[in-house]
């Protein structure tokens, strides 16, 4: 807040965003012989004008009083708040005496379009002339009689504060408190011994103290945290220059002058610095924060003069003047920083704005009256650099404007080559003719010819058109929490002859803005026939590599690049795979159609060896999603209790086990059997088994565990295996906290983090076997195919008799065609001792190799782990 008081003038300046506002009460002119019954209180904006050095006004307004037999003054100015719209206007207050015990009082705030309103007035048996203050509201505050009185726009009535005081030496807004007073009183030594000793010794030797009064909750601040009692008989002005709340405790710095011609700095109550002033009577501080972010005192003084002090190491005064009207502080220049504007006194000039002069104590230095011709060379030299700078700027910009334009189009193209691919991956599958856009159309330059390869699709068809018509029983889809669940249920023929199942989802819908490949994770879940047990297998970290493998195709699975959570379920007949993705991104569109893909590799069984073929994408058929059906629990899973059992579908007991977190936990127990454990799955957590697979159970228990599954498994009395399927780590923790609590202290819980060591040791034997058989199948292709390959030059098995040799050495022909043979003989014999083959088939028999060691090499990792 910033006041400007000049008791009984009738001119009057304010600084007001950077604007010097001066306010002048005048007479209108009239004709002869008219009387004078009204008074102008007029005001004039004058801002700063960089370039001429010189004040120049830029607007003006006028405010009519009547003033018939009445003495009008300006009591003073100042900022304030108004409290209707939170914007900080101009103020000032008015006074109009009409007989000696009547005195009326206005006050006015002054629009940005120089538009005077009249925010309230009151009327006083007597005149104000002791610490008048203008307050948030806008409201003003004054002393009389040693009492504390104030009105605002809110009440328009004059209330007095239940306080004694002798002086105010500051008025302001203190975090959580609003507007407050400090003032000095007599010191009101307590009854009760609950208070600071020091602070009551001080109030007894000084006889006075500080004390602080919030006029809206008209609640009393301990003056102490201001000032200690002690400066209570000298200070005389305060500014406070940073309040706030740390810890519950009111945290305030401040300045203060005092009557012995000293500045003295406050922290937290205690004095931190002082400075002696260079003059007597100091009247007023402010404060200025200049550009190098340094905090300066502005102290006025009674004779006109002013000094400023700077806080650095210590408190020093930084510069003075003499014979000063007024001083402001404001952002003048536009800088962005405040600086100090002081208006001299100067009888000769009657422009209040002739004489003046601006400066932060820095680079900052305009004062009036002054040739700055000197400095148009400097200036020149300065307005060119600043122009060379500008283009540097502009160049950098436009270089980072063309990269980020270059990223953009590149952006663009990935898209749109995803987007491609995706329409062409649902022709294939669908068996229709994709067209791909030529290099023109979408704007490349080719840099091979644009032929076409009709061999391309017609071979992906082909292998296609290998799947059977019926592979699929089913295809269901269930809303669990925020995901969606897909399985599709496939024939036990079809099935047994794949391998790498998984499943894609992708958008039917045309979207130009986003890609239609709907992301899912990975999980594999399996079930047996007898519904006696149930595993999990999850993706599991991979071990450290120790050798290279080779990639016969030198490109990835469409499950690697989309991660997939794609469950393999064995359900006695019938094999289900399950996918599962967040529904909350889909529910975006409303209604939404997607495309359901199957993912396999088909193996072949040739000469008791295992053959795979190239991945294959079949059209599972396509799922509807609509947030009307969701709202309606058209998908969702039934959990219902039937007598002793869980009545859930096999599909929404997938759907619970797919979105789950499988953990499975040891528990041993070495001098007490395991029974507590059982009890406690069917009391305390009420779970009912599943009518369709009974050693699995379901958790109907109220709260965060409910919908947890799970699978006990005794392998004698004093081991078993506890297998739990639960939504995050809180519902698990929540279940192994109850269960400590019913299992004797003697019990170790140990957690499995790859599964049981007899599963696993089952599926190394298989891992190696198939390993062997790979090697072996591999070796004798080889052979078969070597012999195949050649060509000799006479059948196995057939020998030439010796008459016929005979015939052949008589002549010289037969001399030839008998070497002729028997070197075609030992070419072949060399072949077939050092027999070769391409590269393709080396790298198809290493890779199958590799593939089988890999296999065997992690199974031996996770049993390592467990």
């Amino acid at each position: 807040m910033k006041i400007k008081m000049l008791l009984g003038e009738q001119e009057q300046f304010l600084s007001y965003n950077g604007e010097v506002l001066i306010f002048q009460l005048s007479k209108p002119k009239h004709m002869e012989g008219a009387a004078d019954k009204t008074m102008n209180l007029c005001v004039r904006r004058m801002a700063f004008n960089r370039d001429t050095k010189l004040f120049v006004q830029k607007s003006s307004g006028v405010f009519n009083m009547h003033a018939s037999h009445l003495k009008i003054e300006i009591i003073c100015c100042g900022c304030t708040t108004d409290s209707r719209t939170g914007i900080i206007l101009p103020c000032i207050l008015m006074k109009k005496k009409k007989k000696p015990n009547v005195v009326k009082y206005l006050l006015l705030l002054l629009h940005n379009s120089n538009q005077f309103e009249q925010s309230f007035h009151f009327k006083l048996d007597y005149e104000l002339k002791e610490d008048i203050r203008l307050a948030t509201g806008p409201s003003v505050l004054w002393r009389h009689a040693n009492k504390l009185f104030y009105i605002s726009s809110n009440t328009c009535t004059v209330l007095s504060a239940p306080v004694q005081l002798s002086s105010v030496v500051w008025t302001g807004e203190i975090e959580d408190e609003g507007t407050v007073v400090l003032g000095i009183r007599t010191a009101c030594l307590p009854e009760s011994e609950d208070e600071d000793e020091f602070s009551t010794s001080d109030r007894a030797i000084w006889g006075s103290e500080f004390f602080g009064y919030a006029i809206e909750t008209q609640k009393m601040l301990t003056g102490t945290c201001f000032m200690p009692h002690a400066y209570s008989r000298v200070v005389s002005s305060v500014c406070i220059c940073k309040n706030e709340i740390l810890k519950k405790q009111l945290q305030i710095s401040l300045v203060a002058i005092t009557h012995k011609n000293q500045l003295i700095w406050f922290q937290d109550g205690l004095p931190k610095g002082v400075c002696e002033l260079p003059y007597e009577k100091p009247c007023s501080v402010k404060t200025a924060v200049i550009s190098s972010n340094d905090l300066l005192f502005v102290v006025s003084f009674a004779s006109g003069n002013v000094c400023v002090v700077q806080r650095r190491d210590s408190l020093q005064v930084a510069s003075k003047w003499q014979k000063v009207k007024s001083v402001l502080v404001d952002d003048f220049i536009g800088s962005g920083n405040e600086q100090l504007l002081l208006l001299f006194k100067d009888d000769s000039n009657i422009d209040v704005l002739s004489t003046f002069e601006i400066t932060d104590l820095g680079e900052v230095n305009y004062a009036s009256g002054i040739n700055y011709k000197h400095d148009a060379s400097a200036a020149e030299e300065l307005q060119e650099n600043g122009l060379l700078t500008v283009q540097a700027l502009e160049t950098r910009l436009q270089a980072g404007h063309t990269s980020v334009r270059e990223l953009q189009q590149h952006l663009g193209l990935k898209k749109r080559v995803i987007l491609e691919s995706c329409r062409a991956l649902i022709d294939l599958v669908e068996e229709r003719t994709h067209i791909l856009p030529t290099a023109k159309e979408e704007g490349l330059v080719s840099l091979w010819d644009d032929v076409e390869n009709p061999h391309s699709l017609s071979k992906e068809t082909s292998l296609a058109s290998k799947v059977p018509e019926h592979f699929k029983e089913k295809l269901w889809q269930r809303v669990v929490g925020d995901s969606l669940v897909v399985g599709v249920k496939l024939t036990e023929s079809f099935y047994l002859s794949l391998r790498d199942v998984s499943l894609s989802l992708v958008m039917d819908q045309d979207f130009s803005s986003i890609s239609p490949i709907i992301e899912c994770r990975n999980k594999i879940i399996k079930l047996n026939k007898a519904f006696s047990a149930l595993s999990v297998s999850s993706c599991h970290i991979e071990p450290p590599p120790k050798k290279m493998k080779l990639d016969l195709h030198s490109k990835k699975d469409l499950k690697e690049e989309c991660p997939k959570r794609c469950s393999r379920v064995q359900l006695g007949g019938a094999k289900t795979v399950v996918a599962v993705t967040s529904l909350s991104p889909l529910l975006a569109f409303h209604h939404v159609c997607c495309i359901v893909l199957l993912h396999v590799k088909k193996q072949k069984h040739r000469n008791d060896s295992l053959q795979e073929s190239k991945k294959i994408t079949v059209l599972c058929g396509k799922i509807l999603l609509s947030l009307e059906d969701i709202s309606n629990g058209k998908y969702s899973v039934k959990m219902l209790r039937d007598n002793s059992y869980c009545t859930g579908s096999m599909e929404d007991i997938l759907a619970v086990l797919a979105v789950s977190v499988r953990f499975s936990f040891q528990i041993v127990s070495s001098d007490c059997t395991l029974t507590p454990v059982n009890s406690w799955l069917l009391g305390e957590m009420e779970c009912t088994p599943f009518k369709e697979c009974h050693d699995n159970i379901f958790c109907h228990k109220a709260g965060n565990v409910y919908g947890t599954v799970f699978n006990w498994t005794l392998k004698n009395p004093f081991e078993g295996v506890l297998t739990l399927f639960c939504r995050n780590l809180t519902v698990l923790f929540q279940c192994l906290h109850s269960l400590t609590r019913v299992l004797p202290p003697s019990c170790d819980v140990k957690l499995l983090r790859s599964g049981s060591k007899g599963v696993l040791t089952e599926q190394l034997a298989l891992a190696l076997e198939k390993e062997m058989l790979t090697l072996r199948s591999s070796f004798f292709s080889k052979e078969s195919k070597a012999e195949n390959s050649l060509t000799w030059g006479s059948e196995p098995g057939k020998k030439i008799s010796d008459a016929a040799m005979a015939s052949l050495l008589d002549s010289e022909e037969g001399v030839q065609q008998f070497r002729k043979k028997l070197q075609n003989e030992r070419e072949e014999s060399v072949l077939s001792m050092n027999q070769t083959m391409n590269g393709a088939r080396y790298q198809e028999i290493a890779l199958k190799i590799a593939e089988a060691q890999l296999s065997s090499d992690m199974i031996v990792w996770r049993l390592s782990k467990s």
